[in-house]
């Protein structure tokens, strides 16, 4: 099984993130096609973990998977600790309305999508891209949760409250059924190049063009709304993984294809709950081996594994491999947060 480490993404990791970038579908804005913003992206995650901070503000944070042994990278992942930091970030929210006539004796509740932003400031998880031939097994967990022990670890750089968009319905060709029935309507281009230019320009020109007006759902093409709240097929893993870690969905859609947005409270969720310190030892303390997601505390050189490891938690002490110390970059005496897969 290949070892797969965890780690800050570093600006020779350009030509990589590119090509990851390259293979995502239509949709994926956080890695814009474009080798300027890729830069900036690793740009201000170095500045980010560079910066003194005690809250959460205009901070992100971008991840690559590495393959240990040739250094490959093959996935990518990434927090932004305050989404809407410089500008509102804007979701549909789901809400139904009454309409009723004593008279008549009707009585009607009515599905409605209303444009808000709800959800600014809070943590954004974003840019989950993993090579498809680690898509089996524990890696994918690495790759996403490897986030939330980093928030466990850093707690005062992010939000009370988690959000992750996940990809709407979109076909190969970048029609979008919700987008086709409701943004090209008022933005006169198609999907692709609206993501686009959320990508590379920003969000500010959605309050521009969007209606501020409730959407009658009902009065949609039936395809656009079977389409809310629906995820592409490319998003479904990091969505499970995010359930099973206590995210919730139902409440908010993205403005673009009407995908599914997830969220939680940042202590409820399963990772930063369970998560605990130890230090490391040099022989076991005599607790059975599990699986476990491994960190360093080191800011600019965050690493994190998956391995089996020895923790007793009455002691706060763990002991873990040689090759695990290594991948870590820890030495006996050091500290690390772990968590339970």
């Amino acid at each position: 099984m290949d070892r797969l480490v965890l780690r800050p993404a570093a600006y020779s990791d350009l030509p990589a993130v590119e090509r990851i970038a390259g293979a995502s579908p239509v949709g994926v804005t956080s890695l814009p096609r474009s080798r300027d913003k890729l830069f900036d992206k690793i740009a201000s995650s170095q500045a980010s973990l560079a910066a003194d901070v005690s809250g959460c503000g205009e901070e992100s944070y971008f991840f690559v998977l590495e393959r240990e042994h040739d250094r490959e990278v093959v996935g990518t992942a990434a927090i932004v600790a305050s989404a809407g930091f410089s500008e509102p970030f804007y979701n549909y929210r789901n809400e139904t309305v009454t309409h009723a006539s004593r008279e008549l004796g009707v009585h009607h509740r009515v599905h409605v999508l209303t444009l808000c932003h709800d959800l600014t400031g809070a943590t954004l998880l974003t840019s989950f891209v993993l090579d498809p031939a680690y898509k089996h097994g524990d890696y994918p967990d690495l790759l996403s949760r490897a986030r939330m022990l980093f928030i466990a670890a850093h707690r005062q750089r992010f939000a009370d409250h988690v959000v992750s968009e996940m990809l709407g319905l979109c076909d190969d060709d970048g029609h979008a059924p919700f987008w086709d029935s409701v943004g090209r309507h008022f933005f006169g281009i198609d999907y692709p190049l609206a993501e686009f230019y959320c990508g590379v320009k920003g969000r500010s020109f959605i309050a521009e063009l969007l209606p501020q007006h409730p959407i009658y759902v009902p009065l949609l093409p039936r395809e656009a709304q079977e389409a809310i709240g629906q995820i592409h097929p490319f998003s479904r893993l990091p969505c499970e993984i995010l359930l099973r870690e206590g995210f919730e969905t139902e409440r908010y859609v993205d403005i673009f294809d009407a995908g599914a947005v997830v969220q939680a409270r940042t202590e409820e969720i399963r990772t930063v709950a369970t998560h605990a310190r130890a230090t490391v030892v040099g022989h076991p303390p005599g607790a059975d081996g599990t699986r476990y997601l491994v960190a360093n505390l080191d800011l600019p050189g965050f690493r994190a594994i998956l391995t089996d490891a020895a923790f007793d938690s009455e002691r706060g002490e763990v002991w873990l491999a040689e090759a695990d110390l290594k991948s870590l970059n820890v030495t006996a005496g050091g500290s690390v947060v772990l968590a339970p897969l």
